[in-house]
């Protein structure tokens, strides 16, 4: 397949890196003794084990989209983390479209964030800043009754909770190219907020059925100009915001994240495998800090199997590789030492357990998650669930 030129790209940053052939140094490949304990380097980053805590929206941050401090104590109590990347943050007002999500776009929220980086930092742990836009998965509802936006005009076909209730998702309006543009524009600012904000870096979120997978995927991306159509042209807005965010940050605090089979909101593409794993060597031209893939690991009582996509990313990439889908303690550490990644992202074990790198380390029993309360207001379910003792 013919590779996207770099050149060609509105947002190209690093082409004279590129020219003095100078690439970052990353971390070592596994070896039969790294374990989930081991320190790693992602970027300009060092974290202190391999045991990362996941994206996980909450919606505690309520009607303002700002930050409160409940927020603080929550990721403050995570810190033992190797690295917390946090939940989906809106990067524009359009780009909103989640009940108590908060945004990255006023200067109320990035002095909020403030709060939260701080106490990750006292507490000795790193935090990145997941950068969201949710395209078509938005509603109305969320932005005066202006219609949301996505690279097609084909709706979810699923329903939403909005502000106003439960209702079926809408067509979205596509956007034009120079919409796309100051899109493109959105994420690099939201970048620059993020490191006002004290954070160590940032997550590109291309996962799970928003703007950006939305492009990336031909289920969702039937455009008929430069941002559609081929594949090259369907990593064209992934690669043009990569080149942004790097730009206003570094490639070496700047992550991505991706769901090569995840079918979440509507979604599908017709060849995953070619899909990802171009997207997974187009990204390796960058020297991200790492790539982050989304893919649940089999389940024993499967009765069909899904074709898994994140070896052959992990082949493309050459940079540190995250994986995370469903592993616990004895799974994470047989993909480390398998060499299928360098780190292992945990969701609902962190939203548990707030010390769960140390419950791992004793093998100790975990708290159960109460799924009442994941997108509930307060501490229940979010602050309050126990530490192991001593």
């Amino acid at each position: 397949m013919r590779r996207i030129s770099r050149r060609a790209m509105t947002h190209s940053v690093l082409g004279s890196l590129a020219a003095l052939a100078i690439r970052p140094s990353f971390a070592a490949a596994p070896t039969k003794s790294t374990t989930l304990f081991d320190p790693l380097r992602l970027g300009d980053v060092e974290v202190s084990n391999r045991v990362l805590m996941a994206p996980l929206t909450r919606g505690r941050a309520g009607a303002s989209r700002t930050p409160i401090g409940l927020m603080a104590e929550y990721y403050a109590q995570r810190a033992g983390a190797g690295l917390i990347v946090s939940e989906g943050t809106a990067i524009s007002p359009i780009g909103y479209g989640w009940n108590g999500s908060p945004g990255i776009y006023t200067p109320a929220q990035i002095e909020a964030w403030k709060n939260i980086t701080s106490a990750v930092h006292r507490g000795g742990g790193r935090i990145f800043l997941q950068l969201w836009h949710l395209g078509r998965a938005s509603h109305p509802d969320f932005h005066n009754g202006a219609l949301p936006v996505a690279p097609s005009a084909i709706a979810i076909d699923d329903t939403i909770y909005t502000p106003l209730g439960k209702k079926p998702y809408v067509t979205p309006r596509a956007l034009t190219e120079a919409e796309i543009a100051a899109t493109v524009r959105d994420y690099a600012q939201a970048t620059v907020n993020a490191r006002a904000a004290g954070f160590d870096g940032v997550e590109i979120h291309g996962a799970n059925g928003y703007l950006i997978d939305q492009f990336i995927r031909d289920g969702s991306n039937r455009r008929e100009d430069r941002y559609g159509g081929s594949l090259d042209n369907r990593l064209r807005f992934l690669l043009e915001v990569t080149d942004a965010v790097c730009k206003a940050w570094s490639p070496r605090r700047t992550g991505v994240r991706l769901s090569p089979v995840n079918a979440y909101n509507d979604m599908r593409d017709s060849v995953p495998s070619t899909t990802f794993t171009e997207a997974a060597r187009a990204l390796d031209d960058f020297g991200l800090a790492y790539l982050h893939v989304s893919e649940n690991i089999p389940s024993p009582s499967a009765t069909t199997t899904t074709q898994r996509v994140a070896p052959s990313m992990r082949a493309a990439f050459k940079g540190p590789f995250i994986l995370n889908g469903g592993y616990d303690a004895r799974s994470g550490a047989a993909a480390l030492l398998a060499g299928e990644a360098d780190a292992i992202a945990y969701g609902r074990l962190f939203l548990a357990n707030p010390d769960l790198v140390e419950r791992f380390r004793r093998g100790a029993s975990l708290n159960t998650p109460n799924v009442r309360t994941f997108y509930t207001e307060g501490a229940e379910g979010y602050t309050d669930y126990p530490r192991l003792a001593g």
